[in-house]
């Protein structure tokens, strides 16, 4: 299900999902001649020789970061310097489709976020949804895990899509993380009223279980082993759970599923 937000690699697929739709639409637009290539979205130098491989990335990234800093009040080499760098990121050498992201993603992931912040610093009349978007995946677990700078940029999100009860799902989730609880009930009851009718009570009781446990895979409860021994079960994904022996008792350690 599209609001099953149980689970991490759920909702990693989702934030893929979006990713591509966001290409796919701009694509879409191009195509029709509505959007351009030349201007400042996502697809911007996708059409050129400058982003056909992880060379011209790095090539990208050293033209606007001497861009940025001969012009640093210059929205437009920021938001750039953010988009090339982006690009660079989902290179083999940062991310893997098993792995997640490396630690020299994670350093990337970094980088990007201080272009990031850097371009909204300066306060672009229309802040790139498109890149916004792409920003989630910065800050959300699987990358630098800051659920507040994920919360800033899916409301920038939101405001360009607002018709998306998925979008206003994602945005529940990372306030209630954020413990913002006052964005995450006004987000999830915009997400419950967009969303299909017959996904609605699914959705409301999923969303209700992330207010009272913003963090599902650090939920931890206790179980009662052979010989009375008691235990403290960690989930760690994917229906495991590492058990441990609670205060007292004897230092043996176990796994089930």
């Amino acid at each position: 299900m599209l609001f099953d937000l149980r689970g991490r690699g759920r909702r990693r697929t989702v934030q893929v999902i979006y990713i591509g739709l966001a290409l796919l639409m701009g694509l879409s637009l191009v195509g029709l001649g509505i959007g351009s290539l030349g201007g400042g979205g996502i697809l911007s130098g996708l059409g050129s020789n400058e982003g056909s491989s992880s060379a011209s990335f790095s090539a990208q990234i050293k033209k606007y970061e001497k861009l940025t800093k001969e012009q640093p009040a210059n929205a437009s080499a920021w938001e750039n310097l953010a988009k090339a760098q982006l690009h660079e990121a989902g290179g083999e050498a940062f991310v893997s489709p098993t792995a997640g992201v490396s630690a020299k993603g994670k350093e990337l992931y970094a980088q990007v976020a201080t272009s990031w912040n850097h371009y909204l610093a300066l306060n672009p009349r229309s802040p790139n949804p498109e890149l916004a978007q792409q920003m989630v995946t910065v800050f959300g677990e699987e990358g630098l895990d800051q659920p507040a700078e994920a919360v800033k940029t899916l409301q920038i999100v939101v405001a360009a899509r607002p018709e998306s009860a998925a979008l206003y799902a994602a945005l529940a989730e990372y306030a209630y993380k954020a413990h913002n609880v006052s964005v995450g009930d006004l987000a999830s009851e915009k997400a419950i009223s967009l969303a299909p009718a017959g996904q609605r009570p699914r959705l409301k009781t999923e969303l209700a279980a992330l207010k009272k446990n913003p963090n599902p895979s650090t939920e931890t409860s206790t179980a009662t082993g052979a010989g009375g021994k008691t235990f403290d079960l960690k989930s760690s994904g994917n229906g495991k759970y590492t058990a441990t022996p609670s205060k007292g008792a004897s230092g043996l350690t176990s796994s089930t599923k």
